[in-house]
């Protein structure tokens, strides 16, 4: 997938005349980018632009859009962009989209944790789920928003109000934590990092994140001392990029990068590309828990087939039988939480019967 990126790059990078795709085999695809002027938003936006998938590309934000529009605008590649701000722009910008990649709210702080984030971040997220649910009720989601653990449910729940949920079109992007994954593995184990894939299961937040160490490729006779090392590693990611920032942000490129990466997977599932399979935070049911990131299949309806755990060493099953309580609890807590103060509609009764909590 990195590498399809890389070669979409090159390949539009051709000279004045040089065909780089071909408009009548591909079809047109309309991804929508919201929060498109923020620190994630505007590099996503960009190598979104540089995507030959994408036919039109729809950037919205409550601010400063038309500037991001009208920069990427005047890169020469196949898409058409175009530029909506506030909430009377929000249906025009989903309208006919295929695909919404949804990177808005605020990012992480020093010494914040993605629980921190989600009492501003979860109403950013209902309000724009709700808009997708009237204008683009269809279109793959593709959810950045911090903490996935939590604002995948929560879009989930604004979709089932709606009538509209559909949980093969409804993805957390826990792509960040493969890229790392791999960058990290490649470099103790000193192979080529463009020929590394490592699945990572669970969560998207601290001991949720787990990465398959032992199912990596190439294999790597690596010490236990090392995987533990990475394992941690891995799941403070993003604590390190924050903190390396001094205050001045958080893991933006990085993440801009692997949501481009998830999105080109989902594309190319719409389009009928066999075979296109990428880690995911999905309704399943690999575990009690009812999402839960894995391998998923892609395809022409979002997810083809969300595929099992395989073979676990004993420190991964130690990991994943860590993960599963916090998981669980906290994120159904936070939730409730949420929906007590906004949902006055919704009982407590039904709240909890929405998590399959026996």
């Amino acid at each position: 997938m990195r590498s399809s990126v890389l070669r979409s790059v090159k390949t539009l990078a051709k000279p004045a005349g040089a065909r780089g795709y071909s408009s009548e085999s591909v079809p047109d695809r309309k991804v929508a980018v919201l929060g498109a002027a923020g620190g994630i938003g505007q590099p996503l936006a960009l190598l979104m632009k540089l995507n030959p998938l994408v036919s039109r590309l729809a950037l919205y934000d409550i601010a400063n859009t038309p500037g991001v529009a009208a920069d990427v605008g005047h890169i020469n590649t196949r898409s058409e962009v175009a530029g909506y701000m506030g909430n009377d722009q929000l249906g025009q910008a989903l309208e006919d989209s295929d695909v919404v990649i949804i990177p808005a709210g605020v990012p992480r702080k020093p010494g914040m944790t993605r629980d921190d984030l989600f009492n501003i971040n979860a109403g950013i997220v209902k309000d724009l789920c709700s808009a997708i649910a009237k204008y683009c009720p269809n279109a793959i989601v593709n959810m950045i928003s911090n903490p996935v653990n939590s604002t995948v449910p929560i879009a989930a729940e604004v979709f089932k109000k709606a009538g509209t949920y559909n949980e093969k079109k409804l993805f957390g992007v826990t792509t960040l934590d493969v890229v790392r994954a791999k960058t990290f593995y490649a470099g103790k184990a000193n192979v080529n990092v463009a020929e590394v894939n490592v699945p990572v299961v669970g969560g998207h937040a601290g001991i949720t994140i787990l990465p398959l160490f032992s199912q990596a490729t190439p294999k790597a006779n690596l010490a236990d001392e090392d995987i533990k090392a990475l394992t941690k590693r891995t799941q403070d990611g993003g604590t390190e990029v924050v903190e390396a920032k001094a205050g001045k942000g958080s893991a933006t490129l990085s993440m801009a990068y692997a949501g481009a990466i998830f999105a080109d997977a989902c594309l190319k599932g719409l389009n009928g590309v066999p075979d296109v399979v990428e880690c995911s935070f999905v309704q399943s049911t690999v575990t009690e828990l009812p999402f839960f990131a894995s391998k998923v299949r892609l395809g022409k309806n979002g997810v083809e087939e969300v595929l099992g755990l395989g073979p676990l060493s004993d420190f991964e099953q130690e990991g994943l039988e860590k993960l599963n309580p916090t998981f669980h609890i906290r994120k159904l807590f936070q939730i409730l939480q949420f929906f007590r103060k906004c949902c006055t509609c919704c009982s407590w009764h039904q709240l909890f019967g929405c998590f399959s909590l026996e």
